[in-house]
């Protein structure tokens, strides 16, 4: 394994960023005509080659229309596939090394590692001036949405969050029956989801295992706090973990929120409240696992009025929890799909769809037979599931400004929002000792939220989920 770095964090990006400086790429024309410019394809780095990133490396290689050009992965287990797949990519463990020794032959970094070390490769790339695709949920921390959005547009790089639903059809028709005015003024939508299919509501794991030889533990843990390592926290159960994961609503929110987010034109919410599933260990015996996520929860996140729409009730349901089936639908139609859904609630009428806002079908469903729909006012993407990370590509080539789908400007505040569900999910088991050897917590209340200062305003505690504190060696997140 290589060494890590001796330098400061700043002292890596100011001296790349040195070396970067007399660097340019040959156009197209000066080579004449059959020649293939470098500048014709890009060069793309991997941060977390395993997991969702078997899917992004090669939608974005597309068969080596553009090349892959370093490979990233504090596990060597899930860098196995993309190793064989390029062999000639230089591979790395610390994505710091490979950025100071590989910058200058990298175009553009994809970022797929676990949700608490997005915001630190992301941010890395983009002080480099290179262009970053980051899985959803785009950031841990609501603070890091934030500081994330501002790179992109300081370091004006091309962004990309991993919510391909944001490039499909669908996505797109539900935006213009919504803003047409099909169902009236929306007020309220139901959102849900399958997930966790992980297990969350767990005590933290003990016990004392040998580290595998192929994977850095330090690494791993990168900003979050140590500890000792358990095969319980991977490779894709990290999601459940307060430490690691954002839970179900990090997971899914980004997919299934988007749409309402566009269709509403949606900012920052001003308040936000939730319930919690429970745990039970004997009679009456409640459990509460701070460390890991709940089995379930229902999140209300309140957004206001925006030029001429009125306010919106936004209701998240996980683990299991789904809204009141409408009344308009009969008895034996399905409710959305069997992995999640949503309801606008207008006041014409309801619409309901899927995941990214598969099969949007307004309710009563024998509407849809006379109902005239309005075609979409916003430009499809390429077809195919690969067009999402092809539209990053393709924009990169263009340069900042090229329209891609879920660029940070969008994605950095639909990220806020989603973690706002998780600042109360947490918030709600908070436990504070009452001096009688007793605890106060908040249970369910309604949390107001200063969204310019990303501050909630009336119960202290809540704030300490906006902004972690990263472990020592990994200094603060600043731009």
């Amino acid at each position: 394994m290589e060494n890590r770095p001796s330098a400061s964090r700043r002292s890596f990006i100011r001296n790349a960023a040195l070396a970067t400086a007399g660097f340019y790429i040959v156009p197209r024309q000066v080579l004449g005509r059959g020649f293939v410019a470098p500048s014709d394809k890009l060069n793309i780095a991997g941060i977390g080659v395993g997991g969702k990133a078997e899917v992004n490396l090669p939608y974005a290689w597309n068969n080596g229309s553009d090349n892959i050009v370093a490979l990233c992965d504090v596990d060597d287990r899930m860098a196995v596939n993309a190793r064989k797949r390029w062999p000639n990519a230089p591979y790395y463990k610390d994505f710091r090394v490979m950025l100071e020794k590989e910058h200058k032959n990298i175009d553009a970094v994809i970022v797929t590692t676990p949700d608490h070390m997005h915001a630190p490769a992301a941010l890395a790339s983009m002080q480099l001036g290179k262009h970053v695709y980051c899985e959803k949920p785009l950031t841990h921390d609501i603070y890091e949405a934030r500081i994330l959005t501002q790179a992109a547009e300081k370091y004006k790089v091309v962004t990309q969050m991993g919510n391909q639903g944001s490039s499909g059809d669908d996505t797109r028709v539900v935006e213009t029956w919504i803003q047409s005015g099909v169902i009236g003024d929306v007020h309220r939508v139901h959102v849900w989801t399958n997930r966790p299919v992980w297990p969350q509501g767990i005590p933290t794991p003990t016990g004392k295992y040998d580290i595998p030889k192929e994977l850095d533990w330090d690494l791993w843990l990168g900003t979050a706090p140590s500890r000792d390592f358990n095969p319980t926290y991977l490779p894709a159960t990290w999601r459940g973990w307060t430490d690691f994961g954002t839970g179900s609503l990090g997971d899914m929110g980004c997919h299934f929120i988007d749409v309402p987010y566009r269709a509403l034109q949606l900012k920052y919410p001003v308040a936000v409240e939730c319930s919690v599933g429970s745990v039970y260990s004997g009679f009456f015996h409640e459990e509460v696992y701070t460390d890991s996520y709940p089995p379930s929860s229902i999140t209300y996140i309140q957004f206001p009025a925006r030029e001429k729409m009125g306010p919106v009730e936004l209701v998240w349901y996980d683990g299991g929890i789904k809204p009141r089936r409408p009344d308009e639908l009969l008895p034996d139609e399905a409710m959305a799909e069997w992995d999640g859904g949503m309801i606008f609630e207008g006041s014409k009428g309801k619409l309901m769809a899927g995941l990214f806002g598969r099969n949007p079908t307004l309710l009563p469903t024998v509407k849809m037979k006379t109902a005239k729909l309005p075609k979409s006012k916003y430009p499809f993407v390429e077809k195919g599931s690969e067009g999402h990370q092809q539209q990053w590509v393709k924009a990169c080539k263009q340069g900042f400004g090229a329209y891609t789908s879920s660029s940070f400007d969008k994605s950095g505040p639909l990220a806020e929002t989603v973690l706002m569900g998780n600042l109360a999910v947490r918030s709600y088991n908070y436990r504070e000792s009452n001096g009688k050897g007793g605890y106060n917590y908040p249970g369910r209340k309604k949390l107001l939220w200063d969204g310019p200062n990303m501050r909630i305003t009336n119960f202290e505690p809540a704030n300490a989920f906006v902004k972690r504190q990263y472990r020592n060696g990994w200094g603060e997140l600043k731009l």
